[in-house]
């Protein structure tokens, strides 16, 4: 007898060659943010729901980056699911560093190459097609379940799910799964947060002999050398999710690097823009640095900006300015849809992911910021952000079972 869950499976590998096509449209279809016009890739999300005849509605509140929700009901009550991905993408700077054609969505050896394919657009194809899958099986499937294929995630999502989730109680729900990339070895529970200062330094200036004077630059470094005693600062953290951050290091390693297990629970500082001076013999009077210090799970922004003030307030002549934040979130490191993937996982690939903390943001955040359990299952972060980004099509492929069969399980064990 064949159930529903074996009927997902055999649907996936039937129409595996048009899932891999759909993606590789997807990545062809240029949507960069910054500037953020997402419009020729909602065109084929557009067109793969209505060649299904999925219930969906667009919402727009910028007219160039559409949103697409999607619910429908099973034929028994239970609980309700969000799938979530976005359809936008990193800029790329230039072709350099690539070996093909950013946009060109080129299949090498068993890997698609392009921008977004790797974050998200593996991702946010698995959600739709796990939304398709499982319409099929609606009049037998319990609870609820929406899809949210949004723009604008890339720049913190105002137009995306910021507004969703402000606007459109339908995306709530009970729990969120999101595909963003994280590497099959792991799911991610939290993400740290990151907060966004400008610094000022202001000095007399002088000739580049008066060095007595002081100098902008020199006062500047000096405060960056401070500020690198931030990951010093203790966090405050349940038990359970302190110990799962702890048992993930090695985890951790693998799917974002070498050496990212041993920061995921701390404060980390990256300098991303330092000007300052005119001339080389010439003692600058200004000089301007803005940083990126990430907040882990457990550490507030009132306690790190009350440290940077107090450091600040070490070096007359300098001011800082708050430029952006994103708290850090998390969710139950062992919660049901972490034991529902990694059983899933176990079959479909042999091994269990481990339950990390992610150095980078997701929109998952804003559901975790309502008290709802979100929680990451992608692929790994090949050329993320950089060059010849890609993605391999069997792990790809993978992650839709993962998705589609532990949606499946999540509303059916309601």
């Amino acid at each position: 007898m064949t159930t529903d869950r074996d009927q997902i499976l055999l649907w996936i590998e039937e129409e595996r060659d048009e899932i891999v096509a759909l993606l590789q449209r997807l990545v062809r279809a240029r949507s960069p943010n910054p500037p953020g016009d997402t419009l020729a890739a909602a065109a084929i999300v557009r067109e793969r729901l209505d060649a299904e005849a999925l219930p969906y509605r667009i919402i727009d509140p910028n007219p160039v980056m559409p949103n697409f929700v999607g619910t429908f009901d099973g034929g028994l009550k239970g609980r309700h699911l969000v799938l979530n991905g976005h359809i936008d993408v990193f800029p790329v700077a230039s072709d350099h560093g690539w070996s093909r054609d950013p946009w060109s969505g080129d299949i090498v050896d068993g890997k698609l190459y392009g921008r977004g394919a790797a974050d998200m657009k593996p991702g946010t194809t698995a959600s739709i097609v796990t939304y398709a899958l499982l319409h099929r099986l609606r009049d037998r499937l319990k609870g609820r379940l929406t899809l949210t294929a949004v723009s604008d995630e890339e720049t913190f999502g105002p137009w995306g799910a910021r507004w969703l989730m402000d606007h459109e109680p339908e995306v709530l729900g009970d729990c969120c799964l999101n595909g963003e990339p994280s590497g099959p070895n792991t799911i991610r529970f939290g993400e740290k947060g990151p907060l966004w200062l400008r610094f000022t330094v202001r000095a007399p200036g002088a000739h580049g002999a008066y060095t007595h004077t002081g100098s902008a630059t020199l006062t500047a470094t000096r405060l960056i050398g401070e500020l690198e005693r931030l990951e010093d600062l203790p966090v405050d953290l349940p038990h359970n999710v302190m110990a799962a951050i702890d048992e993930a290091s090695a985890a951790a390693d693998v799917a974002m690097g070498q050496g990212a297990g041993a920061i995921v629970g701390k404060v980390t500082l990256n300098v991303g823009l330092l000007n300052g001076g005119v001339k080389v013999n010439m003692i600058p009077s200004e000089c301007t640095f803005e940083a990126d210090i990430r907040l882990p799970p457990g550490m507030s922004r009132e306690r790190v900006m009350a440290e940077v003030e107090r450091m600040v307030g070490n070096h007359p002549g300098v001011e800082v300015e708050e430029t952006g934040c994103n708290l850090p979130s998390y969710c139950d490191p062992y919660g049901e849809m972490v034991g529902i993937l990694q059983a899933n996982v176990q079959a479909l690939a042999g091994h269990k992911p481990t339950p990390i903390v992610g150095l980078g943001g997701t929109d998952a955040r804003l559901w975790r910021y309502r008290n709802i359990p979100a929680y990451v299952y992608g692929v790994y972060p090949h050329g993320m952000g950089s060059h010849d980004e890609h993605v391999d099509i069997e792990e790809f492929l993978h992650v839709v079972r993962t998705h589609a069969l532990s949606a499946y399980d999540y509303l059916m064990a309601s």
